[in-house]
């Protein structure tokens, strides 16, 4: 016969484990608020992640309430604000969410979502797979199970580096220990995977078939620590290209990039089926494809944005800043194709030119004209308007690439043939 007071008494002590997850999830948010929010006024994300917060607080302290979805909302308000510590108060949150319930397909999204947040991919991925395995017929949210897709490529990629790393180095070794460890996060990987490439690159030669493998998974191992980089707010009938869909919308094509003050170019453009244009360029002006930086000699609003174009590319090093101007920047209608983040550093990225020497101060036209060239799929690539010294005309460095490159040079016309 069953006893009901043991029945009460582990109803009881459910209760108070409950409770006191609840209780342990408070302390953790007081002390978030206490060392990241008391320094400086706060800023829209995290006052809305104070108010959360409040919620939670009022939810647990309330008589016959369930404080499971206010614990969610600090979770996710935590991502939105951004920053390790914001995503390990969200990891915080989850944990005690996926404990409370443990067939909750919300907690294990946020769970994994915190983890991501923090570079830990293969944490993260455990806790996206129990998401979906929760979710009927295995069909999830479409980011989230895109997110899985691209998590499960990097750590095939990972493991074959891994194999690859076989030098006998401190390096090495520090990197095979990074590789095998399911916390390590990308941050931390990226430089140990360049630092291999490059030291087997030296010892090895370029053309060595184990270097250029350890390159080519370089390269998509940081295409896919990006690959979702792309904003999610573009503006209607933009459409994102890569590196493959850029030399497809440019194959066979004749291209002229052209100096910004436009010197000399009125006379030849009609010969182009595309026009490159960089940074500011005058309303009105024929652009089928605009290239633009952070150090362009305009403003960020303006012309650069409101003039149509085909194709825009947004050119920056720093990913953050790149993912922020494509998406505050970019005017609906004034292109058809927004460059994606395989194409915002081709100069310096491995996968693309590799070519660090340049720095972040190459000019717009450059970068533009070197990745033109290296997708080598236009008959025939001209810069127009480009003066040999003074105002408008490229770096040093610059000049003295084209002119090594360069198979023609009309002054009259200022243009430069590449091809």
């Amino acid at each position: 016969m069953t006893n009901p007071l043991a029945g009460l008494f582990k109803a009881r002590q459910r209760d108070a484990a409950r409770s006191a997850l609840y209780a342990g999830s408070v302390h953790r948010c007081g002390a978030y608020l206490a060392e990241q929010c008391a320094p400086a006024p706060l800023i829209p994300r995290q006052t809305r992640l104070t108010q959360a917060i409040g919620t939670l607080t009022a939810a647990v302290d309330g008589p016959a309430a369930d404080p499971f979805d206010a614990l969610l909302g600090v979770g996710e308000r935590a991502l939105e604000t951004g920053g390790d510590a914001s995503a390990e108060l969200a990891l915080s949150v989850a944990g005690t969410a996926t404990r409370l319930r443990q067939r909750s397909r919300a907690a294990w999204r946020l769970h994994g979502a915190a983890l991501d947040g923090l570079g830990r991919d293969a944490e993260a991925l455990e806790s996206y797979e129990r998401y979906l395995a929760l979710v009927p017929g295995g069909e999830g949210a479409p980011g989230t199970v895109r997110r899985i897709d691209t998590l499960r490529q990097r750590r095939a990629v990972l493991a074959e580096l891994a194999g690859l790393a076989v030098d006998d180095t401190d390096e090495t070794a520090e990197l095979r220990a990074a590789l095998s460890s399911p916390a390590a996060p990308a941050s931390a990987l990226t430089p140990l995977v360049a630092a291999l490439v490059r030291r087997r690159t030296i010892r090895d030669g370029a053309g060595d078939p184990v270097v250029r493998r350890l390159a080519e998974l370089y390269g998509t191992y940081r295409r896919l620590v990006e690959r979702d980089a792309v904003p999610d707010a573009l503006p209607d009938a933009v459409t994102p290209v890569g590196v493959a869909g850029l030399r497809a919308l440019l194959d066979g094509k004749s291209v002229g990039v052209v100096a910004s003050t436009d010197a000399g170019a009125g006379v030849v453009l009609d010969g182009y089926d595309v026009v490159v244009r960089c940074d500011g360029f005058r309303g009105g002006a024929r652009s089928e494809l605009h290239a633009v930086t952070p150090r362009g000699a305009t403003p960020w609003d303006g012309p650069p944005w409101t003039a149509p174009t085909g194709i825009r590319l947004v050119f920056d090093e720093a990913a953050p800043r790149w993912r922020r101007i494509v998406r505050q920047r970019l005017v609906p209608g004034a292109q058809e194709h927004i460059g994606d983040v395989s194409l915002r550093r081709p100069l310096t990225d491995p996968a693309l030119l590799g070519e660090s020497a340049w720095g972040e101060e190459a000019s717009t036209a450059f970068t533009v004209l070197r990745l033109l060239d290296f997708l080598d799929v236009t008959p025939r690539l001209d810069l127009i308007g480009f003066p040999a010294s003074g105002a408008g005309a490229l770096r040093p460095a610059e000049a003295a690439w084209v002119a090594d490159h360069s198979t023609q040079r009309d002054d009259s016309t200022m243009r430069t043939a590449l091809r």
